[in-house]
């Protein structure tokens, strides 16, 4: 009987051996693991200094906000530059043209000065042989209460066309 206890104590010593030789692996791994978490969770933390991760999600809704709130008021100003400048005068059409046909050349013109909304100016000056004549029109929604001339629309023409 005796052979049977030795028998049956190399078996448990065997089991046993195997079972801690699994478990030595099993630790390896789970090691493993946590060493690649660790790392993880150092990457996701980065160098903020606070090891706790609700207070960097804190930390970073924070910055979000405060972002978001900068774009907001960024996007106020936008839309106040873009109706500021749709309002200037920023067209400009320029047509030359013979007053008088004895006088041989383009010295008269119209200069039309407009905004997006065809409001503005249109200035001609009528160029003769003894004197010059300047005149100035205001233009609202391409129209003036002064009767324009076909030079001055052209001038108007051509300043809406730029843009």
């Amino acid at each position: 009987m005796e052979g049977w206890n030795d028998q049956i104590a190399m078996m448990v010593a065997g089991g046993t051996l195997v079972l801690l030789l699994v478990l030595f692996i099993w630790l390896g791994v789970l090691s493993s693991r946590l060493r690649k978490m660790k790392a993880a969770h150092r990457n996701l933390v980065g160098e903020t200094g606070v090891p706790n991760m609700e207070e960097v999600m804190r930390v970073i809704h924070e910055r979000l906000s405060a972002v978001d709130h900068r774009q907001a008021a960024q996007g106020q100003t936008m839309e106040q530059h873009e109706k500021r400048l749709s309002s200037l005068k920023g067209r400009v059409g320029v047509h030359r043209f013979n007053a008088f046909s004895d006088s041989g050349s383009d010295l008269s013109f119209s200069v039309a000065f407009v905004n997006d909304e065809q409001d503005g100016v249109v200035i001609t000056g009528i160029h003769g042989r003894e004197q010059m004549f300047l005149y100035a029109k205001p233009i609202d929604k391409g129209q003036s209460a002064y009767m324009l001339t076909p030079e001055e629309k052209t001038a108007i023409n051509q300043a809406m066309q730029k843009g």
